[in-house]
This record gives structure tokens, C-alpha cells and sequence, in this order.
């Protein structure tokens, strides 16, 4: 649209609604027009193409640089501990480790990427939420947390489930919610292995066989739906009764820790006594055995000796009661005193006395002396 004169005619003496009137100013305060610095522009680009801007070579051009500059799209990076899955048309092509790839741009092809060596947990029974500092206060679930035992005990336990991924395409297409199932899946396993359990165990020496049977279950679901993860852990956090009969289960389990503690002072006496009661007896039956063995050999030796005695006796009477008189004299005679008097002369007084005992023992504490001399030397 032209401006209106607003004081005379052509020249220099003309105005604008920038200008200064008549007779003021000078064409450089004039203001810039748009549309030629636009139809300058447009000159020099087409300087620029070989052969003008309408030419086939310059659209050539401009499409074969549309083209390179949407194929540099395609290029990508997957870093340590990811992978990539590649998608043609919305379908799986392939799977990427890491490095640097290409792939079809978009629309025609798409990249996702995922990190397969983060472990991943899930809280299952109780909620974590920011509380004041660095501290996090936990809010109980109790509709995920109660649970029935074999026993038809109810208890609460609070879990937590680390996983990783482990099939990527499994874990992108065959599951639409990968957490929320793994989540669902835990609480289904860990309530199958509790109603198999009965409480005490569940509360103390069967709890870590509680959480292997749990994580073998979930990975057995898991592998049946094909959802591309591993288990890596299963970890109860809490394990206790239900909040409102706590004091009460508190009592039933110290009842428990005195009948323990009862049976283990039984068990120390009756493990104190019946090994010496036990040793006693075999003492008792080793003497009653051993005195039963010197009876029988003494009885049998006591038997062949008189069948030898009788068997002498039969071979010669009166030299074998002779000898068996002998004998049995010096048996009587040997420890008695003696006295020898003689009577051959009428029986007038008595021989001068002839102490045979004495004689010996001055006789055995002769020799004593003599060796203990012997022995001195």
C-alpha cells in the first residue's frame, strides 16, 4: 500500500510515517521493505542451486539432502548394560548389543531401549514414603501383607522382589504391565508357599526355606507366561503376627520359650544320669561275669584235679593215701608252732628246746639283711 503524500510532490522533499516532513531527513531513514528483503533472499538461493531453483538437478539436490539428513536419524547408541530391540513397521526385527548401530528411521523403523543389568525391586505388603530428613516412613498394606498359614494361623509379611531383565523381547511383547505382573505373580507364589507352612515356621527356623520355595514358584509363573525376567531375590522384611493379637501371641510364644527351656533342663539331667546308671550296670555285669568265669575255671580245675588223684588212687592204693596224708598234714602243721621232745629215754625231762619257728624267721631276716648289703655295694 502506498503512503500518502504529506507535503508536496516527488522528490526528496516527500514524507513517510517515519520521515521528518517536508524538507527534513534523508532517504536513509526510511524504513526497511519486508517483501524485498525477502525477493533478495529468494535471488540468491537460487544463485546458489546449479541451474535455478525450478531446474531437476536443484530439486535432486534438495531431495537427496532430505534424505541424508533423515537416514542420520536412524543411527543410535546402546550403552553398557542395555539393550535394544529393533522394530520394523511396528514388528520385531532384531535384537542390539551395545555399541553404536543403525536402523530404519521413523516411520519405517523404531528403537527401544531398555537396561537389562539394573536390578529392579518391588515392595510387596508395605509402602515406602517420604518422611522428614533423610529417614522414609513405611506404611503397611495389609490387604497385600496378610496371609494364611498351613496351620489356619494368619500372618503378616512384608516382602520386597528384585528382578532383572533377561529376555528383552519377551519382556516388551509378551506382557503389557511387566511390574504390575511380576507384582501380582509374587503375591499369588508367596501365599501358596505360606498355606503349606505352618506359623512357627514360617516365624522362625522355616523362614529362609520359605523365601528359596517363593522365588522358585515366581520364576516358575513367570517363565509360563513368558514374561522375559529372572528373580533374583526374595526377601521378607517383617514376619509377624496381625497387630491386634500381637500381646497375645507374645505370651503364647513365652509359654513356649519355658517349656523349652524345662525340656532342655530335663534332657541335660536325663543325659547326666542314665550314662552313669548305664555305666554302673555294665560294671555290675563285667564283675558278675568275670567273678561266673573264675567259679567255672576253678570248679573244672578243682574236677581234674581229683580225676588225677583217683586216677593215682586206682594205680596205687597205699602210696596215694600216704601221700594225700603227707600232705594234708603239712597243709595243718605248716603254721603251727612246734616242739620237738624227745621220749627216748624213759620220758625223764624234756630235750633241750629246739624252736623250729624262730630258727626260720631269724633265718629269712638273715638273707633280707644280706641282699639289702648286696644292694648297697
Amino acid at each position: 500500500m502506498p503512503w500518502q503524500q504529506q507535503g508536496g510532490s516527488g522528490g526528496n522533499n516527500s514524507g513517510g510515517p517515519w520521515g521528518s516532513g517536508p524538507g527534513g531527513g534523508s532517504a536513509g531513514n526510511q524504513p526497511p521493505d519486508i517483501e524485498e528483503m525477502i525477493q533478495k533472499g529468494k535471488d540468491r538461493f537460487k544463485q546458489m542451486l546449479p541451474g535455478g531453483m525450478g531446474s531437476k538437478t536443484g530439486l535432486s539436490i534438495l531431495v537427496v539432502a532430505a534424505l541424508f539428513l533423515w537416514l542420520t536419524t536412524g543411527i543410535y547408541r546402546v550403552d553398557q548394560g542395555e539393550r535394544a530391540v529393533e522394530l520394523l513397521f511396528g514388528k520385531f526385527a532384531s535384537e542390539t548389543q551395545a555399541g553404536l548401530h543403525f536402523w530404519f528411521p521413523t516411520p519405517i523403523g523404531s528403537v527401544t531401549t531398555r537396561k537389562v543389568d539394573r536390578t529392579n525391586t518391588i515392595s510387596i505388603g508395605f509402602r515406602g514414603a517420604g518422611g522428614s530428613g533423610s529417614m522414609a516412613s513405611i506404611r503397611d498394606v495389609s490387604e497385600e501383607s496378610l496371609m494364611l498359614t498351613g496351620d489356619q494361623n494368619i500372618i503378616d509379611i512384608d516382602f520386597v522382589v528384585q528382578w532383572r531383565i533377561k529376555n528383552l523381547r519377551d519382556y516388551l511383547f509378551n506382557i503389557r504391565e511387566p511390574e504390575g505382573t511380576t507384582k501380582l505373580a509374587a503375591e499369588s507364589a508367596i501365599r501358596e508357599v505360606i498355606g503349606q507352612t505352618t506359623l512357627e515356621e514360617a516365624l522362625s527356623k522355616g523362614r529362609q526355606l520359605v523365601e528359596d520355595k517363593t522365588k522358585s514358584v515366581l520364576q516358575k509363573i513367570l517363565d509360563e507366561y513368558r514374561a522375559g525376567i529372572f528373580v533374583a531375590e526374595v526377601k521378607m522384611q517383617k514376619v509377624e503376627p496381625p497387630q491386634p493379637v500381637i500381646d497375645a501371641f507374645n505370651d503364647v510364644q513365652r509359654a513356649r520359650q519355658d517349656k523349652d527351656r524345662q525340656q532342655n533342663e530335663a534332657d541335660a539331667y536325663r543325659n547326666d544320669i542314665i550314662p552313669k546308671a548305664q555305666g554302673e550296670a555294665a560294671r555290675l555285669v563285667q564283675e558278675a561275669t568275670a567273678y561266673r568265669e573264675q567259679l567255672v575255671k576253678e570248679a573244672e580245675g578243682e574236677a581234674k584235679r581229683f580225676l588225677s588223684v583217683y586216677e593215682a588212687y586206682k594205680t596205687g592204693k597205699k602210696v596215694t593215701i600216704q601221700r594225700l596224708y603227707l600232705e594234708r598234714m603239712q597243709d595243718v602243721m605248716k603254721d603251727s608252732e612246734k616242739i620237738i621232745i624227745d621220749n627216748s629215754k624213759g620220758g625223764q625231762g624234756v630235750v633241750p628246746y629246739l624252736p623250729l619257728p624262730e630258727i626260720k624267721k631269724r633265718s629269712d631276716a638273715k638273707g633280707q639283711s644280706e641282699e639289702n648289703a648286696e644292694g648297697s655295694r
